[in-house]
């Protein structure tokens, strides 16, 4: 990567540079206010930005405040799920080019949802530089308009995001409960289900199409989603046990290091990945009986891969999804406009790797129909 994309990662493109100051004065106690020496330049970077964050949010709440509160929970939103590395953002990506139909959070407003509504269109026409052309984990553009995983508006607006275990990673096993929130607080439950409804009204306050919604940890909150969309739909995508894992240490080794506030522990880093696959699927398994008929449905990366047309159309008639006939022409052409792109490529996993993930990920192995 090189130097400008390094900076641009380092300190633009940090998730936390859309929080407002008193959140990230919280957030800093928190965790004992311990920053490692070499990301305090990252702090620096995100304290000024939570200073303007502050007054924009308050400019923005005299502004939209009232009609947000009084506007309706949207309707029949499409969730997509799959843990991290399994294909999700290919999906979402494919599904987002129907326009007619979807609309999605974008990069801007997941690291801005106290601000967007006020500050989006300026700030992404005046600074598109900001945000580096590509993913450093796997090549795929990148832009404020990209499709984007919605975890990151919560996080800000409560603190209860496992992804704060990256930043924080000295307070990983605290982080991580927030990715089922089978073990918090009932009062951060009902936090964390406000603010995500709060911004999936933002985001419908102007757009009545349907919100098209990913990120991997919404896998095991499955119930948490049907108390607050009883008509919401997903589509979970699986694929190989053995990639998965070798994608997601690539992730921990490119994006990973554009986050860290502290210095993380390199040897756990393989056992967290195994933890969180294991305690995401053990929710979403428990989960799964409680999706009505009809409102769910499968489908293999490697299928996706091969034929993302056919399989699109495919998750279309299970959902019972309008307007596949005319999309597919759109569909078809922004396929053909991935030809060339080459995803990252992985050796063997030495044998006593594999046999880890073989056996603590054997339920995966098994029920995908995956070789080991």
């Amino acid at each position: 990567m090189s130097a400008q994309l390094k900076h641009q990662w380092s300190i633009g493109h940090n998730y936390l540079t859309g929080i407002t100051f008193g959140r990230w004065c919280k957030l800093l106690a928190q965790n004992g206010f311990q920053v490692s020496p070499a990301y305090l330049h990252r702090a620096a970077a995100i304290t000024l930005a939570s200073l303007s964050n502050s007054v924009c949010a308050g400019v923005e709440e005299l502004r939209y405040g009232a009609a947000i509160r009084q506007a309706p929970r949207p309707k029949a939103p499409l969730f997509i799920l799959g843990h991290w590395r399994s294909g999700t953002t290919l999906l979402h990506e494919l599904l987002a080019q129907d326009r007619a139909q979807f609309q999605f959070p974008n990069t801007y407003q997941v690291v801005n949802p106290y601000t967007f509504l006020t500050t989006e269109g300026f700030t992404t026409r005046m600074f598109p530089w900001l945000v580096p052309p590509k993913r450093p984990m796997d090549n795929m553009a990148l832009a404020f308009t990209s499709p984007q995983e919605d975890e990151f508006a919560p996080l800000l607006m409560t603190l209860t995001s496992l992804y704060l275990g990256t930043s924080f990673p000295r307070r990983m096993d605290h982080y991580d409960r927030y990715m089922t929130f089978q073990d918090a607080s009932p009062q951060d439950v009902a936090a964390w289900q406000s603010a995500f409804v709060t911004f999936c009204k933002k985001l419908s306050l102007h757009d009545t199409r349907h919100l098209l919604i990913k990120s991997p940890p919404h896998t095991a909150r499955i119930r948490l989603i049907l108390e607050m969309f009883r008509d919401a739909r997903f589509i979970h995508i699986h694929r190989d046990p053995y990639r998965v894992f070798q994608s997601q240490r690539h992730f921990f080794d490119t994006a990973g290091w554009y986050t860290y506030l502290q210095k993380p522990d390199l040897g756990a880093i393989d056992d967290g990945i195994l933890r969180r696959h294991e305690a995401m699927y053990d929710a979403y398994y428990a989960d799964l009986p409680l999706v009505p008929k009809g409102q769910i449905h499968e489908l293999r990366f490697d299928a996706l891969e091969a034929d993302p047309v056919g399989e699109i159309a495919k998750a279309y008639d299970a959902l019972s999804l309008d307007g596949f006939a005319e999309f597919s022409l759109v569909l078809r052409d922004y396929v053909a406009s991935l030809k060339g792109y080459k995803k990252n490529s992985f050796g063997e996993l030495d044998a006593p790797t594999k046999a880890i993930v073989a056996d603590r990920w054997a339920r995966s192995f098994e029920r995908g129909g995956y070789a080991k």
